[in-house]
């Protein structure tokens, strides 16, 4: 009967590791199964069953978790797409203003705009990428 609480336990707990993905639950869940396996294979008292919950759901919450954060939850090692472009250099190809201009960047044609809205840089100038915002280039020629 104890091994079957502890299962269930388990189940749920896995279960609602779904709602928060952070590994919490399903530690505590693991811990609940392999309580469930060792109730059922001895027949030791329900407050043993518990300090072993305890100590197999403490060794997973501070060994493996933090291992499994590690490495699902980082960010991807190497910016692609738009998020490698701000920091690179691009050539201005048309006079880039307030309301026009374009640059060349990685081989593409970009439309551009410089970071202050004042500022104006000639065409065959060398311009640092600031940020992508939405199709458009925010440049900036630096100090």
């Amino acid at each position: 009967m104890v091994a079957l609480v502890w299962l269930i336990a388990g189940i749920l707990l896995a279960a609602a590791e779904m709602l928060t993905g952070e590994f919490s639950l399903l530690m505590l869940g693991g811990g609940a199964l392999i309580t469930a396996a060792v109730s059922y294979v001895t027949n030791f008292a329900a407050w043993v069953t518990a300090l072993i919950f305890g100590a197999v759901s403490g060794v997973l919450l501070f060994v493996l978790r933090p291992m499994l954060l590690r490495r699902f939850a980082g960010n991807p090692p190497h910016p692609t797409n738009i998020d490698a472009l701000p920091g690179r250099t691009a050539l201005v190809v048309e006079s880039v203003g307030a309301h026009e201009g374009q640059v060349k960047l990685d081989g593409d044609i970009w439309t551009a705009r410089p970071l202050v809205e004042t500022d104006e840089y000639p065409e065959g100038a060398s311009v640092t990428v600031m940020r992508i915002d939405g199709a458009i280039a925010v440049v900036w020629k630096g100090p």
